[in-house]
């Protein structure tokens, strides 16, 4: 069973469209049990790094969600939800990631136009499960003033100002930076590369 976690706030609707119209059956799951019934993770998100840690933290699933990406469930984090996993962000230092990764979530440099909005490359970096059978050159759509920076999880980078991570791949865990439910057809693909693991 695909879980998609609802904690709130986010683009759940194209999520679960994108899942429907793969033939994906999923659930919205919002507690920590939901959670643990979970095969598969996705964790979507936008607005603020503050707002969804506040929120996990509040729904009591912190602690369940590391418990269950250590134990080897295939996890999918969408733009905040690939933050989530980090020690933290500058966008809320106040406030501690999942530190599943040790680095630090950063904000493009002032001279950068923020949010980065609109459609980028993907640039890989080496084989990834998520781009199987996707063409050399894949668009998708970006929407975001932070990022994770390149390191070693980082399957694929994409530029704007700086290379940064726009696809991280190590073992169950895969976060993207983009959002592939309004990234057309090669969104789809490479969300069905994640149902199909």
């Amino acid at each position: 069973m695909i879980a998609i976690f609802d904690y709130g706030a986010g683009n759940l609707r194209s999520v679960q469209n994108t899942l429907e119209e793969i033939g994906a059956s999923y659930t919205l799951v919002d507690d920590a049990e939901g959670l643990r019934k979970a095969d598969k993770i996705i964790l979507p998100g936008v607005g603020h790094f503050g707002q969804i840690m506040r929120s996990l933290d509040a729904m009591g699933v912190r602690q369940t969600f590391i418990d269950r990406i250590r134990a080897g469930v295939p996890f999918l984090g969408i733009c905040l939800g690939l933050h989530a996993l980090f020690r933290g962000s500058e966008e809320a230092p106040d406030l501690a990631g999942f530190g599943l990764f040790d680095e630090t979530v950063v904000r493009f440099s002032p001279e950068a136009r923020v949010p980065h909005m609109g459609w980028n490359v993907l640039e890989p970096r080496r084989e990834c499960r998520l781009l199987k059978d996707l063409p050399p050159k894949v668009y998708v759509y970006f929407a975001h003033s932070y990022y994770v920076p390149v390191m070693d999880a980082t399957a694929a980078s994409t530029t704007y100002a700086a290379p940064y991570t726009s696809l991280l791949e190590r073992g169950n865990v895969f976060g993207v930076q983009f959002h592939p439910e309004k990234s057309g057809p090669l969104g789809l693909k490479i969300v069905r590369n994640f149902v199909e693991l």
